[in-house]
């Protein structure tokens, strides 16, 4: 069983910049992160891989996310840039048990409880 918790969201203006971390308890193959905003369905953001040598962004955060990780503190990051307020979501990291560079949520078995990311204007 994996352990996932996120933390780092918080509330920021526009153009500001965040950092979401994700500590995850056991050993883990692709890592995500995925974000639901009020009335809308969950959505995937980003992912990378197990050594971190592939990643995937959703068109509307390329260039301005960047994720990453560190094995050694089984940890994965989320940095944001240049936020706007259509980012505003509660944002979920995901683990998975296998590689397959996938953006579908049922490749991801483990789920934390999100954290909150609020862009003002």
């Amino acid at each position: 069983q994996v352990q996932v918790v996120e933390s780092g969201g918080g509330l920021v203006q526009a153009g500001d910049s965040l950092r979401l971390s994700c500590a995850a308890s056991g050993r883990t193959y692709d890592m995500a992160w995925f974000r639901q905003a009020p009335g809308k369905e969950r959505e995937f953001t980003a992912l990378i891989s197990w050594n971190g040598g592939d990643t995937r962004y959703k068109d509307y955060v390329k260039g301005r996310f960047t994720i990453s990780r560190d094995n050694a503190k089984n940890t994965v990051y989320l940095q944001m840039n240049s936020l706007k307020p259509e980012d505003t979501a509660v944002y979920y990291c995901a683990a998975s048990t296998y590689s397959s560079l996938s953006a579908h949520p049922s490749h991801y078995s483990y789920w934390g409880q999100g954290t909150q990311v609020t862009v003002s204007s």
